[in-house]
């Protein structure tokens, strides 16, 4: 069974959509019609995500942690329990591409760091800004950018790393590097695709929007 986690504070304007594109992944022939449960942590929800997660035919899990990092602990550890060989990570406000799951497992590697693409871009994000973000962005195989968005990792290696810790930001980059030290082969890849909102009101202090939010205030 693969498993996806997807932590979610308050994302009722995003979450249908990214269940959607769950649910295609889910689905896609490559995988040949292996079992895909897709979990939704609702950690300290106060608006209709849940009600919005009712309404799909995935798992959801409640926690009032308002802790990204112990929300995506909590579910890989019930998806884990549950039998996934292979946990894959998304966010609430991301849509992933309907071969996510198959370029993920077809990569054959411990684990998976892929890139996304922002769409959307912010009002408060001028041209100037998005020309730095590109320059900077390396959407290629061979980067180096980690995101919690799109990133997966077989269940021995999650084990072997340790896991998740419980931290507000940089979780997934904790991942990475202790999965780095464990001696994993990570998969550095472009293929696995995932689109993200460009907001500016990020639900985690230090994590992608505040990253756009500061890159549109340089000189």
């Amino acid at each position: 069974m693969i498993g996806i986690v997807i932590p979610a504070h308050n994302e009722e304007a995003l979450l249908d959509e990214c269940l959607r594109a769950a649910l295609r992944a889910s689905q896609h022939g490559q995988l040949a019609g292996e079992p895909v449960e897709i979990l939704v942590v609702l950690d300290s929800c106060s608006d209709a995500s849940a009600q919005i997660v009712s309404a799909y035919p995935v798992l959801s899990l409640q926690i009032d942690a308002r802790n990204v990092g112990e929300a995506r602990a909590a579910g890989a550890r019930l998806l884990l329990e549950r039998g996934a060989r292979w946990i894959a990570c998304t966010d609430a406000d991301s849509r992933v591409a309907d071969d996510w799951l198959a370029a993920q497992l077809g990569l054959e590697a411990d684990a998976v760091c892929g890139t996304v693409t922002v769409e959307h871009w912010h009002e408060s994000i001028d041209e100037a800004a998005q020309i730095r973000y590109h320059r900077h962005y390396q959407a290629r195989d061979g980067h180096r950018h980690i995101h919690g968005a799109n990133l997966g990792v077989s269940a021995e290696a999650y084990r072997l790393a340790g896991g998740f810790k419980p931290l507000t930001c940089d979780e997934d980059v904790q991942l990475v590097r202790a999965l780095e030290r464990s001696g994993a082969n990570i998969a550095w890849s472009h293929r696995p695709q995932v689109h993200t909102s460009a907001r500016l009101d990020s639900r985690a202090k230090g994590g992608f929007g505040d990253f756009l939010r500061n890159l549109a205030q340089l000189e």
